[in-house]
């Protein structure tokens, strides 16, 4: 299972992830407690404060425990909110560093699924000697008072929703969606929708980084993970230690240029996919050039549009659900040849290949429910920027830019920067530059075919941040780190490590 496929478009879920830890159990030692540099105000001395309470956890080698916050960090003295954290000890030997936070996107991804599923026994041994390898689900996701919005029923539906109107009706249906899920999640999470957003859970990482007992943070953010390591830089300068930002966000530019950037992303990870697609003897696509992979592709999902195919249970597969599919597949290179065998099965007539990575990606489950990632990824966003259109027409006029960026993937990501404009909680972010003046040398990852954080986001953030340095993967898939690159993993761990960036500009 792959913990790195981690940024979603705002409209769907996040990253396919196995729950991994079951319920905490009782028993265990408390241990941490504010360090006086933690700079705390006066009135959140109490949060600061407070010790945890580890306690195995289900699964051998790391604990758990919660962690309080408020709710509203303008009434610090209101209603709290209980923050779910998880840590693996440094295994030794050499002197422990600290705690090293990690966060794998999303918006929406569960920290301690990664830590417990990758981060604790992938990370490279060094780098689990030297550090306690922490986390914590932020507010809103998995563990942490995570906002809920649909039965599974009601999201198998919103799944098969037809992401390419082609009339008035089937537009008028696919906003309709839009305003259900919100008002499902009004309904369901009324008291933490307002307070999920990036900002707040950055603070909530300052809170941690006192609690364990570090003076500076160290921190690990993958994708999504990267606007929150650097919302932190900006807010806590000072209280920066090596913060690495691998498949970086650009927290300059409003929500419909992001998301027409990652449509182009996308195009670029399939023309990529469809180069070598087209050289094996098994493609489904043909043995023609990436563009007449690229157009066969599209003839299939308008085949699906008009007539969708069985998959072996009561769901077909449609248009919206193969896209997703084809999407999953995009995040990893490894993913190539499964999606050609459920491609080449689908154009068969059977559609359980293409179905099964949709799920996978949307987080759904045996039983038929979901985990909550795809709402605190609409609930995160929706907080973190206005919505990039506001209605539907907004979304025609901008149509042709978006199918420029991807003819095969154009429409659907257009009409998917529409579900924000529903929704219930008033944005509270805005596209601004990160510079985050007084930290110390920040590490900031691009890797140059990135379909979901675009390689010139890593380029733009490296360019705002003061101390900024740039590191460059030369190659395919979601982020760098781990992904088999020695001069990529040893520039990342002596920098955690010993403190030393690479030279900036580097490239793998």
């Amino acid at each position: 299972m792959d913990f790195r496929r981690l940024f979603r478009l705002s409209a769907t879920g996040l990253t396919a992830a196995v729950l991994l830890v079951s319920g905490c159990t009782s028993g265990g030692s408390s241990s941490g407690g504010a360090s006086p540099e933690s700079g705390a105000p006066a009135e959140l001395k109490k949060f600061y404060g407070q010790k945890l309470g580890w306690r195995e956890c289900g699964v051998p080698g790391f604990q758990c425990a919660t962690m309080k916050a408020p709710l509203d960090y303008d009434k610090p003295n209101g209603t709290e909110i209980k923050l779910a954290v998880a840590r693996k000890k440094a295994t030794g030997p050499g002197k422990r560093l600290g705690s090293l936070q990690v966060n794998p996107g999303g918006p929406g991804g569960s920290a301690i699924d990664y830590l417990q599923g990758y981060a604790g026994i992938g990370y490279p041994a060094p780098v689990r000697a030297r550090y306690d390898m922490v986390a914590m689900d932020p507010r809103g996701v998995a563990r942490s008072a995570p906002v809920e919005c649909f039965t599974g029923p009601e999201m198998d539906a919103y799944t098969q929703v037809d992401q390419t109107p082609d009339d008035m009706a089937e537009r008028d249906l696919l906003a309709a969606s839009y305003k259900k899920l919100a008002q499902g999640c009004e309904k369901r999470a009324a008291e933490v929708l307002p307070h999920v957003s990036t900002v707040e859970a950055a603070r909530d990482m300052d809170i941690f980084r006192a609690v364990v007992g570090d003076k500076k943070l160290m921190y690990v953010g993958a994708s999504y993970g990267t606007f929150l390591g650097a919302t932190y830089a900006e807010l806590f300068p000072t209280r920066v230690g090596r913060l690495v930002l691998d498949g970086a966000m650009d927290p300059s530019l409003p929500a419909a240029e992001l998301n027409r950037d990652q449509t182009a992303g996308f195009e670029t990870a399939f023309q990529a996919f469809a180069a070598d697609c087209v050289k094996q003897p098994d493609c489904p696509l043909g043995s023609g050039s990436p563009a007449d992979a690229g157009r066969r592709m599209k003839d299939f999902f308008n085949d699906l549009d008009a007539k969708p195919i069985p998959t072996g249970e009561e769901r077909e597969l449609g248009e919206s659900l193969a896209t997703m599919g084809v999407i999953n597949a995009m995040y990893d290179e490894s993913g190539w040849p499964g999606l050609r065998d459920s491609l080449r099965s689908a154009m068969d007539g059977d559609g359980s290949g293409l179905l099964a990575l949709a799920d996978s990606y949307y987080e759904r489950e045996g039983d038929g429910s979901y985990t909550n990632l795809m709402y605190a990824n609409a609930a995160v966003n929706c907080l973190d920027l206005p919505a990039g259109f506001t209605r539907p027409a907004e979304v025609q006029k901008a149509l042709p830019s978006f199918e420029k960026a991807s003819p095969v993937f154009g429409t659907g990501f257009a009409w998917a920067s529409l579900n924000c404009a529903y929704w219930p909680a008033k944005a509270t972010g805005t596209p601004h530059r990160i510079e985050a003046k007084g930290a110390p040398p920040i590490l900031v990852v691009g890797t140059t075919r990135d379909p979901a954080t675009p390689y010139k986001w890593a380029q733009s953030l490296a360019e705002q941040l003061s101390s900024g340095v740039l590191l460059t993967y030369d190659g395919d898939g979601h982020t760098a780190y781990g992904r088999g690159s020695d001069c990529v993993d040893t520039a990342i761990n002596t920098y955690l490590l010993e403190g030393t960036p690479p030279k900036n500009g580097k490239k793998c």
